[in-house]
């Protein structure tokens, strides 16, 4: 798309922050979803057979079917999140239609959130807080709401990327262990500066560790890698944390196992079908549950938006735009 008088056409699927909105109206003809609805699928479709460039964000699925309909403006999808799974890249690409998201940005957001439900689940603080909120609370003794340290036990990576390592460096102040699984091994000097043991097999590490947490990213090899059989090496004192993509777990065996005790508890932000969450997860007093708020911070929230801007200036202007997305 080469850049003319003309301001392109931008259609927007959801509210973004006040200041990106304004931004992007001064920059191009933007669309604004004013009440923030979900597009349906309906919706979507005729964005794209309007619009030059179509802001989704990560609840959008634009599949193959949506892409080959696609108007011919339509050019880039800048997609407003890290993940890029609710895209059909290869059907884009061969529309040349371009793709972008918004990486790098979320890291220390999504991290610290991380280290929030190490400390949480543990350390039994949601079940605290809803006992001092009840009216029944009669005090303080001694064997009230025990719960776990953290300080001295082993935790498990399991995706050593930009967060996986920002959460290390944080539980390594928490007195943590570090170890970590990932398809590639991390150069000595990274593993000597965060005192992480890498663990060539994920079975091994996940049977040895106090806590698990996950942080790779979403593609078919990692759907449901912790599965039902990886699941239950784990042991029975151990915390499973997870604020990366829901499906990397099976999350219907690690409800049995949290029910019957053979997993003591978890941290979850994200489920393998949300909105949904499963029903047995919602009952139990051993997890802390949160609605996939890992990376919602105001600051994390303008920096994507103006990653999108970028990317959509950039391709206006008629160069590649810095995070675009081919396919895998």
């Amino acid at each position: 798309m080469s850049r003319t008088s003309t301001k392109p056409l931008v259609i927007v699927t959801r509210r973004l922050p006040e200041a990106v909105e304004a931004r992007m109206m001064e920059l191009f003809d933007t669309r604004l979803n004013e009440d923030d609805h979900a597009f349906t699928r309906g919706e979507l479709v005729a964005a794209m057979e309007t619009a030059d460039v179509i802001v989704p964000t990560v609840t959008d699925q634009i599949d193959a079917d949506m892409i080959a309909g696609a108007g011919d403006k339509l050019k880039l999808i800048a997609s407003f999140g890290t993940g890029v799974d609710h895209v059909d890249t290869a059907a884009a690409v061969s529309r040349k239609i371009t793709v972008t998201n918004t990486p790098g940005v979320l890291t220390e957001d999504t991290a610290d959130m991380t280290m929030a439900l190490i400390l949480a689940v543990p350390r039994r603080l949601v079940e605290g807080e809803r006992l001092a909120r009840s009216g029944e609370w009669v005090g303080w003794a001694p064997t009230a709401l025990l719960g776990h340290r953290i300080w001295g036990k082993r935790l498990g990576i399991v995706g050593m990327g930009r967060i996986g390592q920002a959460v290390a460096r944080r539980a390594r102040g928490f007195g943590l262990s570090i170890h970590y699984h990932n398809p590639r091994r991390l150069s000595e000097g990274a593993e000597a500066d965060l005192e992480a043991t890498y663990w060539e097999s994920l079975d091994q590490m996940l049977a040895r560790m106090d806590f698990i947490s996950i942080h790779c990213p979403s593609t078919p090899a990692t759907y449901h890698l912790l599965s039902a059989r990886r699941l239950r090496l784990i042991q029975k004192t151990a915390y499973v944390i997870n604020t990366s993509r829901g499906h990397a777990i099976d999350e219907a065996e690690l409800a049995r196992l949290l029910e019957n005790g053979e997993i003591a508890g978890a941290g979850l932000d994200v489920y393998e079908h949300e909105p949904v969450v499963n029903p047995k997860l919602l009952k139990m007093q051993n997890t802390v549950l949160l609605p996939h708020i890992g990376s919602a911070t105001l600051e994390g929230r303008i920096d994507m938006g103006e990653k999108v801007l970028i990317n959509i200036q950039t391709f206006v202007d008629g160069h590649t735009p810095p995070d675009r997305v081919l396919p895998l």
